[in-house]
């Protein structure tokens, strides 16, 4: 299977992809370029937030592989994980939302604080816009930097289209990506689902994706 770069370089499309395979645009330039300028961050409190898919985990994955860190699944979190965080000057907390142990989290939010650490907290919606019940914890998250993960523009959603399809073996001709990119939400998760939806037609039919199973796919 070819790499992301390769097919971008099939295409004759500007290549603006990390070591990483992944694409920097406008819609994710400032949370990229801030990760990477880690520790010279305004707050040792940040909050990348975005809707599924749209590369949250991705960022935090090139993040630990420059520095070093501890990750935690927010669900997973408890008191053993509390104490394993000790050695870490970066702590990790994946998929934030309302249903936590408030107590825990704010617990880790003075640990963070008080050992001058750093925290990243990935979540679909702002923190400080989840509606905790904890009134200090709601203190808290107001307190991080906000790093927000916007809906993809044109270039981005050709190279995600790209990457959604070089992962399911799939090439396609350049006129039915900008075929499909002026015709779908302009969403992280919609892109994904399309892609599902058009492979699972062609696989159906057993034959290659054309304009006809892709009207076929936007009619459902």
């Amino acid at each position: 299977m070819k790499s992301l770069n390769q097919l971008l370089l099939d295409f004759d499309y500007k290549q603006n992809f990390t070591d990483d395979d992944f694409y920097v645009g406008q819609s994710n330039f400032y949370t990229f370029e801030l990760i990477n300028k880690w520790p010279k961050w305004e707050k040792n409190f940040l909050n990348i937030s975005g809707e599924k898919y749209s590369g949250k985990s991705h960022l935090i994955n090139i993040f630990l592989k420059k520095f070093d860190g501890i990750k935690i699944e927010s669900c997973h979190l408890n008191n053993n994980n509390l104490k394993k965080i000790k050695p870490y000057q970066n702590i990790i907390l994946e998929n934030l939302n309302q249903d936590i142990d408030e107590k825990l989290i704010y617990t880790l939010f003075n640990i963070v604080d008080q050992d001058n650490k750093f925290l990243i907290i990935t979540s679909v919606h702002p923190v400080a816009e989840i509606n905790f019940k904890l009134e200090d914890l709601r203190s808290r998250t107001k307190n991080c930097l906000l790093a927000k993960i916007k809906n993809p523009d044109d270039e981005l959603m050709f190279a995600l289209i790209l990457k959604n399809l070089s992962d399911r073996q799939i090439t396609l001709d350049k006129k039915l990506i900008d075929f499909i990119i002026k015709r779908i939400e302009r969403s992280y998760g919609k892109i994904f689902e399309f892609i599902y939806k058009i492979d699972k037609i062609s696989l159906k039919k057993k034959k290659p994706i054309d304009f006809k199973i892709i009207n076929e796919a936007l009619k459902d």
